[in-house]
């Protein structure tokens, strides 16, 4: 292995951001393994760190977005003291550190951790933190759901050492209020505990979506944006600190005030939000150096799936489920339905701050604006052509409320009017609720497009779309996260990959899965095409793996059962045509077969989108583990732990001088992202512009390639297509300079007309960039 320069271990790294590699520290990998891994992920070649939520959480949290102490280091993590091991290691390994806070929301699902949440609950509106969180103090005593769903879960109550105990659940007692019995005892409390269901319809304080055990932060108050955040912003004063990723920036009553606050008080901190922007959107004007990458996701994964296969599946869509249904008539469905009934708190809410209005008929405007509004949420008073589509939509789906909408739209174009504030708070999360966490599970045509962040009505990405998307982003965000895979994707990048070689067969795939569900049949056909593709794509995945998530999908989709109202008879028949697609030895080998016989375009088209994430304009991310192939499903599948060690090995073999197949082990794919990656942090002037690179020939639609100022990238997509039209045949790349070498293969290119037969000989991707450079990052 060559040796990597090390800087001065003392010295704080530099503050460019050139790449990240997000790791989930957790409790089970807490921040001394985490340091453990900084000579290797110095020697893939990224510049930072980028770790899940440092602060103290939930006892027991694995994933840290619940804090419940904001003034320290989760102490299950290691503390302080593991967090300067962890900034000390990285600095001697020349690597800088990027942090995701939660400003949002806090953990409540145990009140004793929060001292906060603690301190409202015994004291009510008296407590010093009682303007903390978002709570509605004139709708009487703070509401909390924890109680089963029966009329006598209150007997269950139990007054031990001054608390008030439901099974493990612990309350506090305010002042002179501890005499007599339980009931008594809780009636006299500042809080009232009541049932689950009630809390959807009836919860007092905002939560993160529909989650009762995340309550919603006022960080909008300096006073509380200052008491959550001195912790972060010591570590970046003291040069601890490079970077910050900003967690669900939407549900903040003033975003734009928000990340002002938070950019002058981090002034020189790379930042970026978890903004989710729709098909066309653009990010709003913030002091900001981009999102966190969903935006470029569905750009390069469009890239690999064939946009001429839409009418296909659209057809096998409706031959297996009778569906009529368009893409925006669903999702219209699904957030109406996600705002009256998962979030029937906050509607409630919203409805009474127009008092002049019958409160009914306002509840069922906003709900109708928030289900035809066409991205997560406006920002007032910016965006008001949002609204006004959503206004024109709502007027057409209910005739009836043209009065009521007139009035609420009124007040949501007064961006001073509380109801304009507090709408976009709602708007959002009836967006991720009923698209990103219902419809994306119902929508089966082609699974491969069900992203956070994707459009499924968008079938593939042509070349051009994606040149127009990378140079428009070169301009404006060239310091923004791309990223494949994360924390919150549906399928990995890999699953992805494979599952786009179906658009280049889709008869094929009719066929055979059209054979599956007659065979081994589904109640609910839908699921079932989402269920079999999901198969496909991830195969071979582990029994018990596949089984957790047909659960959870089934009961996100909310059709044939539900997280709410559990159907337990037709979970039963999910369950066992899972275990068919094990035990059936016959159906087993078919299902072996034809993902065998996709496993290669998939591994093509995998090496195509991650060079292509890497090289494109912004700052890539690398998800752990994802260097090498990975078959995740939707969380928690994508938080297993990684077999780091096995990377080290391989990648000490290719520094070794190995060339290695695109086979099964995945040692393709970290060559790719570890030349990418060292070739970017090591010349970073060959990666500064962007312009399409021309492909002429016979099969020039099936390569993209761009130079970024001196590196130049080229990916081949749609595979198949391409071996049955008989493979590059002549097919030249057009480039300037004189000697190039790949950084994959090592081999030294000259001249202005490349051709791809010799190129892509090896691997289906080539990096091209100055001899000497390359040499360098090898």
């Amino acid at each position: 292995m060559p040796d990597t320069p090390r800087p001065d271990p003392t010295a704080a790294p530099t503050t460019r951001v050139g790449s990240t590699y997000r790791v989930q520290v957790r409790p089970g990998f807490d921040l001394d393994a985490t340091a453990g891994l900084a000579g290797y992920l110095a020697d893939l070649g990224v510049t930072h760190l980028y770790s899940a939520p440092l602060l103290t959480a939930t006892p027991g949290s694995a994933h840290g977005y619940d804090v419940v102490d904001h003034r320290a280091v989760n102490p299950e993590l290691g503390g302080e003291a593991g967090r300067r091991r962890l900034v000390r290691a990285l600095r001697a390994a020349g690597l800088g550190l990027v942090v995701d806070i939660v400003p949002n929301h806090a953990g409540v699902a145990q009140p004793a951790a929060n001292p906060a949440w603690w301190d409202v609950l015994r004291r009510g509106r008296s407590s010093a933190y009682a303007d903390w969180f978002d709570i509605d103090w004139d709708c009487g005593r703070l509401l909390l759901p924890v109680l089963a769903d029966t009329p006598d879960a209150l007997d269950d109550l139990k007054l031990v050492d001054g608390e008030l105990r439901y099974h493990e659940h612990r309350f506090p007692i305010a002042d002179g209020t501890g005499e007599g019995g339980p009931r008594e005892v809780h009636d006299r409390q500042h809080y009232e505990l009541v049932s689950w269901r009630r809390g959807d319809r009836e919860l007092t304080y905002r939560r993160f979506f529909a989650v009762s055990d995340l309550a919603g932060l006022r960080v909008e108050d300096p006073a509380v944006f200052d008491a959550t955040h001195a912790e972060v912003l010591r570590w970046a004063a003291a040069g601890e600190l490079d970077g910050i990723r900003v967690d669900h920036p939407d549900g903040l009553r003033d975003p734009a005030g928000y990340l002002a606050r938070l950019r002058a008080a981090a002034p020189d901190a790379w930042l970026v939000v978890e903004k989710i922007l729709e098909y066309g959107e653009e990010l709003p004007d913030w002091p900001v150096d981009g999102t966190t990458g969903y935006d470029a996701l569905p750009a390069v994964c469009g890239l690999f799936v064939d946009p001429r296969a839409e009418g296909d599946f659209t057809a096998l869509d409706a031959r297996l489920n009778g569906r009529h249904t368009s893409w925006q008539d669903l999702t219209h469905d699904t957030k109406l339905a996600a705002a009256t009934r998962l979030l029937a708190a906050e509607l409630t809410r919203l409805a009474a701050l127009a008092p002049e209005l019958d409160r009914q008929a306002t509840r069922e405007a906003l709900a109708e604006l928030a289900a035809c509004f066409p991205v997560y949420r406006g920002y007032p008073p910016v965006g008001a052509r949002h609204l006004a589509v959503a206004r024109a939509e709502a007027g057409r789906r209910r005739p009836d409320l043209t009065a009521t909408l007139d009035a609420v739209t009124a007040h949501l174009r007064d961006p001073e009017h509380e109801l304009a504030k507090r709408f976009p708070q709602l708007s959002g999360a009836v967006m991720a609720k009923g698209v990103e966490d219902t419809a994306y599970y119902r929508w089966s045509r082609f699974v491969a497009l069900n992203e956070v962040g994707g459009s499924p009505a968008h079938f593939g990405v042509p070349p051009a779309e994606f040149h127009r998307a990378a140079a428009a982003r070169q301009v404006r965000w060239p310091a923004g996260m791309t990223t494949l895979s994360t924390h919150d994707t549906k399928r990995g990048e890999d699953v992805r990959a494979r599952l786009a070689a179906l658009s280049e067969l889709p008869g094929r795939w009719a066929e055979r899965v059209q054979d599956w569900m007659t065979r081994a049949p589904l109640s609910d056909p839908a699921f079932a095409h989402l269920l079999w593709q999901t198969a496909v794509g991830a195969w071979p995945v582990e029994r018990e793996r596949l089984h957790a998530y047909v659960e959870k999908a089934a009961r996100e989709a909310s059709v044939s059962t539900s997280w709410a109202d559990p159907d337990l008879a037709f979970e039963r028949d999910l369950h066992a045509l899972v275990d068919r697609m094990y035990d059936d030895r016959a159906l087993h080998a078919e299902i072996t077969a034809f993902a065998d016989e996709i496993t290669p375009a998939g591994w093509s088209n995998s090496l195509g989108q991650k060079l292509v994430q890497l090289a494109m304009p912004g700052v890539p991310d690398t998800y752990q583990g994802t260097e090498l192939w990975e078959n995740s499903l939707v969380d928690p599948d994508n938080r297993r732990p990684v077999d780091f060690a096995v990377r080290r090995d391989l990648l000490a073999r290719l520094d070794g001088g190995g060339r290695p197949a695109v086979a099964a082990d995945g040692a393709a794919k970290l060559l790719v992202v570890s030349r990418t990656l060292r070739l970017r942090r090591d010349h970073p002037e060959l990666f500064t512009t962007y312009r399409p690179v021309a492909v002429r020939g016979p099969a020039g639609a099936h390569a993209v390639a761009f130079d970024r100022g001196g590196a130049v990238a080229v990916a081949t997509r749609l595979p198949l297509g391409l071996a049955r039209s008989g493979g590059w045949r002549g097919t030249t790349l057009s480039i300037s300079g004189n000697s190039v070498t790949d950084a994959f293969t090592g081999r030294v290119y000259s001249g202005s007309e490349l051709l791809l037969d010799d190129l892509l000989s090896t691997y289906p991707v080539a990096l091209l960039a100055p001899t000497d450079s390359v040499e360098a990052a090898a």
